[in-house]
């Protein structure tokens, strides 16, 4: 009882400072994200392309991602990125956070386009479009429909892995638990408030989602 008491208590007088820590992870998952998606789509384009030297660039930046821990990347972004550029944590955070995020939503995106009935493909070209015309306005409009799923699922991760930054200076929501827990030398309950927020967060990023299949499907 003592121990649920004292969770209450830290979770109400540190209030203030964890909800800066959450505005800072929004602003962080948002820019990382948004820049993930642009990468993502390049990436899946070169994939398609059925260009050797594309196809290779992106095998080897997929393969690079998913071969590494995501610490790994932010630090050799964070730290080699200073011996080029000298970037604030945010936006180095930022770069390594796309970076990883990218890779995946590549393949995500590669995946609903291939997925697509090739038959819609020669429809567009017999009406006279382009191989980018067709592109645009048949085959993306679908494969969005069927990567929004998977690519909530990789949002939602995205946002779990903004903790990462913690590590390299950043006063989001778990570098907060981490500095007051050591500040106080009492870390469970300040842990246990963080994962609160992140479940929180989760469950409406999770309702979002599912409202989106729901308004898609109806659509269709």
């Amino acid at each position: 009882m003592d121990a649920i008491m004292h969770f209450f208590e830290v979770f109400t007088s540190s209030f203030d400072l964890f909800i800066e820590g959450l505005k800072l992870t929004f602003l962080l998952s948002a820019a990382s994200l948004v820049i993930a998606f642009i990468i993502g789509l390049i990436f899946a384009i070169f994939k398609i392309s059925n260009i050797k030297i594309l196809e290779w660039i992106a095998d080897a930046y997929i393969w690079i991602v998913r071969g590494t821990p995501l610490i790994v990347q932010i630090f050799v972004l964070y730290y080699g990125l200073a011996e080029i550029i000298l970037l604030s944590p945010f936006w180095a955070g930022t770069a390594g956070l796309a970076f990883h995020s990218g890779a995946y939503i590549a393949e995500i995106i590669r995946g609903s386009i291939q997925s697509i009935d090739k038959g819609q493909r020669e429809a567009g070209r017999t009406l006279g479009m382009t191989q980018g015309l067709t592109m645009r306005r048949i085959i993306l409009p679908q494969a969005f429909r069927r990567a929004v799923p998977s690519l909530g699922n990789q949002f939602i991760i995205g946002i779990k892995d903004s903790s990462l930054v913690s590590f390299i200076g950043m006063q989001e929501l778990f570098g907060v638990a981490s500095t007051q827990g050591s500040n106080n030398f009492d870390y469970l309950p300040y842990y246990l408030t963080v994962a609160v927020y992140y479940l929180f967060i989760v469950l409406i990023l999770t309702v979002i989602v599912n409202q989106i299949e729901k308004k898609l499907a109806k659509s269709d």
